[in-house]
């Protein structure tokens, strides 16, 4: 076979082609149609996904057409013209020939794509656009289009006519991509499906536009375009044949084919048995396990079982979804290494696996409605995945796997949320849970002491005497469980020149205590752990029991070890007046959404702070919308992050709220003002208002035909804050994969830190430069007369801070002032009525009165670790509900980034970072930026013109090769003369 034989045929045919305008306008036909089903058919833009997976989703069918137009002329018009027997009888291999033209038609193909590459180029200047599955489509599209061009030449090569050519070869593709598509599977079941799937050109082709190259689709396309290029030579070969020939030459030529064709196609088969030769060319390899699952893989003491359950018989939608969720759950076994079990049950076969499942897990079938072409009848399906660990298990139904977007009225989207992420925290869920039936001992790697700081007894109230033994006999019990993990030791802050207690309150903030204020004995009881990097302060429990003092202890230690569940405070006003007219939230919660994220891997504990102090055990306190605050329950947070805990509070000076006539901003006051001033954050009057924003849902009634049809029209609405891009800090891992965040309503925050303090500011979100503030309390969505924003700019225009983290040091707001709960307790006692000497309280009394009132001794701490965070976030309404419900009504979901923002500061924060790394991998769906209609029609506008310049460009380059070939003739004739 010779290269320079094969590249002149090519060669010939491309001059061939563009010889005439009928290739130019095969070329120009096929952008055009691209183009359109890209923008109008898909709706690209009210989409509003930063991908170009409308193109490719519909290239499987464009495809067929350009492939059967390049090669309906090929070999036809050979045999019509006569020419075909010339060419049989030159010394040019059959091979040569073929293979000459293939490459030419290959070549005319990857000219049409290449045209359509600035429809890419054009969506990664406007978003933030993922070029692996671009790239993998491409690949798709070459190999598919050569499979195509192979089938096209082989009709071409069995018939005289051109438009037969074209229709046969149009038939034929078309029969290969209908295999695969529900239109046919879903006539089957399971296994007769998934047969058929992995015959079909197209459902091979999405999973190659979704960013994953594997081997077996890329082999399959490669042994369809051998095959029909070997079918393509013999049939060329047999017209050299004599009908007296040599029979024996003929018989091994058809035995040779034969051979080869069944050798490409059972290769097929062989390679379907394995299912890891595949590549994942997505950023942050989001269809691959991630290092984070496998360590906790690699945490698997016992086996781990993973069972799915999948019906046959299953609404279509589900169906295309089983076969990846099936290569994932054997993923998930591969990278077990042993220590995971898959299995696969369909409980309809299976009476008894049906019946645990019910029974023991839970798990029951979802009626689906299911029609064909005779009947339409109710299904009941199974789409569930079973982790079991020990005694742990945790079942995954379908609503849990899968995500529904509503494209229409008739229209939805269904496809997998993010498999791994669901999969990876059950994982996690069952491990711990079967851990933690063992000794916390068995989850800290290092060792972690206990230090002490108490008075000596003399000093002490007499419960804390009694206490102090409790609290030996405990200390001394973990000692011994906890072997060299755990030691402790008790100092006395006044032995000594009393250096040690102006340590620790330098250090760490520790005052002396009193029982009550007029209590004149003072006295240490600061209990604290200590890894030798961070130091946590271990509260004095209530009941001072041994009990009591051994979980709070323990709390403690969880937060030095690997594999505990942790536990979350959630303070949210539940009684906030609701927002009438806009969709209401499942359940009496106004942040469901959100408790749902983290009650999943958290335990989240509801508290309103009432009693002054954050409930035992809890690592991070989350206050949402808060509202007139009193003292107790501002000391409560401020202790909180003054034993080095983490606050995160949402909080804004107004609260939208919307009744039958207007929607409004009323001002609400937090209660939160001065401690956050004292704190360096403070609320700037008025609200954020952004040209970039996401869109507010309105319904508009419309008069046609004397009926009134109610419609939702989306209206710019710049009070929704879209922040995105240089608006998310890149460098946090909190946001530095979120691929955008809704604020509503937002108050912009001022930072003012002190120079010489050691805490750290990081800016989490922040508005775009063209963002303005507004005092305006009414915030209905405004449009002008021609259909624009009714909103314009008011003032200065700049970038306002919306979310911020302080980190380091803090001093309380309550540094020399007496403690909030002494004076509670106090101001309960029975007032006397005649003062006098004779009659005033023994301190002791009173004390111990204090104490038994309380239940706890307690004090002022008056700076914090350097463990301490501090979140702020500037609106009142980031994860309300109802307005997750309205983002997301454009598509018929509930927007979820800022929910997965205030997740990924509790993973963040409490140092479980790994369920971060995975969730963010999930984020394949990037969004577009808010854009003016104006500007969606420049940029449609702006890609036919690069479509119809593309063809220009390929004109005058073909133009510019005849030119040059002319003068290499003109001169050769010329030197021939002389």
């Amino acid at each position: 076979m010779r290269l320079d034989v094969i590249r002149r045929i090519a060669r010939k045919e491309l001059r061939l082609f563009f010889a005439s305008a009928i290739g130019y306008l095969f070329l120009a036909s096929f952008l055009a149609v691209t183009l359109f089903v890209f923008f109008w058919v898909d709706a690209y833009f009210a989409r509003n996904v930063a991908d170009v997976r409308p193109m490719f989703e519909w290239m499987p069918i464009l495809l067929i057409f350009l492939s059967a137009a390049i090669t309906m002329r090929m070999w036809s018009e050979e045999r019509r013209t006569g020419t075909l027997e010339f060419v049989a009888t030159l010394p040019v291999g059959t091979w040569e020939f073929v293979l000459g033209k293939f490459l030419a038609c290959w070549t005319l193909l990857g000219v049409a794509l290449l045209l359509t590459l600035p429809l890419p180029v054009t969506v990664a200047f406007i978003a933030d656009l993922d070029w692996g599955p671009v790239l993998a489509g491409y690949v798709a599209a070459m190999l598919l289009g050569g499979a195509y061009l192979a089938i096209g030449l082989f009709v071409s090569a069995r018939t005289e006519s051109q438009i037969v050519s074209l229709i046969v070869a149009v038939f034929a593709g078309t029969l290969f991509y209908v295999l695969g598509s529900p239109l046919v599977t879903n006539l089957f079941a399971s296994g007769g499906a998934d047969l058929l799937r992995s015959l079909g050109s197209g459902s091979r082709f999405a999973s190659i536009t979704r960013g994953v190259l594997d081997l077996r689709d890329l082999y399959y396309y490669v042994s369809l375009l051998a095959v029909f290029l070997t079918l393509n030579v013999y049939s060329l070969e047999t017209q050299r044949w004599a009908a007296d020939g040599a029979k024996a030459r003929h018989q091994r030529w058809r035995m040779g084919t034969l051979l080869v064709v069944a050798n490409l196609v059972a290769a097929n088969l062989w390679l379907g048995q394995f299912n890891t030769l595949r590549i994942d060319v997505t950023e942050g390899r989001i269809y691959s396990i991630s290092p984070a699952t496998r360590s906790y893989l690699a945490q698997l003491q016992e086996p781990l079982l993973i069972r799915g359950y999948f019906s046959n018989r299953t609404h279509p939608l589900l169906a295309p979804l089983v076969p990846r969720m099936r290569d994932l759950l054997t993923e998930f076994e591969v990278a077990g290494a042993g220590r995971v079990r898959v299995e696969f049950i369909d409980p309809a076969t299976d009476p008894e696996a049906e019946e645990e499942a019910n029974g023991k897990y839970g798990i029951r079938p979802v009626p689906f409605q299911i029609a064909d072409r005779y009947q339409a009848t109710l299904v009941n399906s199974y789409f569930d995945v079973l982790v079991s660990y020990g005694d742990q298990w945790e079942a995954l139904g379908f609503r849990d796997l899968i995500e529904v977007k509503v494209l229409g009225e008739d229209s939805l989207d269904v496809q997998l949320r993010n498999p791994e992420y669901d999969l990876t925290r059950s994982i996690r869920k069952v491990l711990y849970g079967f851990q933690g039936g063992g000794s916390i001992f068995d989850n800290i790697s290092g060792s972690v002491r206990f230090v002490g700081y108490l008075s000596p007894d003399r000093n002490l109230p007499e419960a804390l005497v009694e206490y102090r033994q409790t609290l030996q006999t405990v200390l001394e019990e973990l000692t011994g469980a906890g072997d060299e993990k755990f030691s402790a030791e008790l100092l006395d802050p006044e032995a000594g020149d009393g250096s040690l207690a102006q340590e620790i309150q330098e250090r760490y903030g520790f005052q002396p205590m009193a029982s009550s204020l007029f209590d004149l004995n003072q006295f240490y009881f600061y209990m604290t752990l200590t890894d030798g990097e961070t130091v946590l302060q271990v509260p004095i429990p209530q009941g001072l029991g041994a009990d009591a003092t051994r979980r709070s202890i323990e709390d403690g230690l969880k937060r030095f070890a690997t594999g505990m569940l942790k536990s979350v405070a959630l303070v949210v006003d539940e009684a906030a007046p609701m927002m009438m007219g806009m969709p209401q939230a499942p359940g009496g919660s106004r942040v469901e959404e959100l408790k749902s994220f983290l009650q999943y891997d958290f335990n989240v504990v509801s508290t309103d702070l009432a009693e002054g102090t954050v409930p035992d055990g809890v690592e991070l306190v989350m206050m949402l919308a808060p509202a007139d605050l009193d003292e107790k329950q501002v000391f409560a947070l401020d202790q909180f992050l003054m034993q080095g805990g983490t606050v995160v509070i949402a909080t804004g000076n107004y609260a939208a709220r919307l009744d039958q006539q207007a929607l409004t901003a009323n001002p609400q006051v937090s209660g939160l003002a001065e401690w956050l001033a004292h704190h360096g954050v403070r609320l700037g009057d008025g609200m954020v208002m952004d040209p970039q924003n996401a869109a507010f849902p309105a319904p508009v009634t419309r008069q046609v035909g004397g009926f009134s049809f109610q419609e939702l029209v989306m209206l710019d609405y710049p009070y929704f804050i879209d922040v995105r891009g240089a608006g998310l800090d890149p460098d946090n891992g909190i946001t530095a994969r979120l691929p955008q965040v809704t604020v509503p309503w937002a108050s912009p925050l001022e930072v003012e830190v002190p120079a010489e303090s050691a805490r750290r500011v990081t800016r989490l979100l922040t508005s775009s430069e063209r963002s303005w503030i507004s005092t305006d309390p009414d915030v209905m969505p405004r449009i002008d007369e021609s259909g624009s924003s009714g909103f314009r700019p008011e003032g200065a225009q700049q970038s306002h801070l919306l979310a911020v983290l302080l980190e380091g040091r803090f001093d309380s707001f309550f540094r020399g002032k007496p403690s909030p709960l002494l004076a509670a307790a106090d101001a309960g006692a029975e007032p006397e009525t005649d003062i006098t000497a004779a009659t005033l309280p023994d301190p002791a009394e009173q004390a111990a009165a204090a104490a038994d009132r309380l239940g706890v001794v307690t004090s002022v701490i008056d700076r914090s670790p350097e463990s301490a965070r501090l979140f702020v976030i500037g609106s009142n309404s980031i994860v309300d509900d109802q307005v997750l419900r309205v983002l997301g009504s454009a598509d018929g979901t509930v927007y979820t980034n800022s929910v997965e923002f205030m997740t990924n500061i509790v993973d963040w924060s409490v140092e479980d970072r790994s369920l971060l790394d995975i969730r963010s991998r999930g984020h394949f769906n990037r969004t577009l930026p808010p854009m003016e209609s104006g500007d969606q029609v420049f940029i449609e506008a702006l890609n036919y013109g690069l479509a119809l310049l593309g063809v220009g460009l390929v004109f005058l380059w073909h133009r510019r090769r005849l030119w040059a070939e002319e003068r290499r003739y003109a001169a050769w004739m010329r030197g021939g003369a002389a």
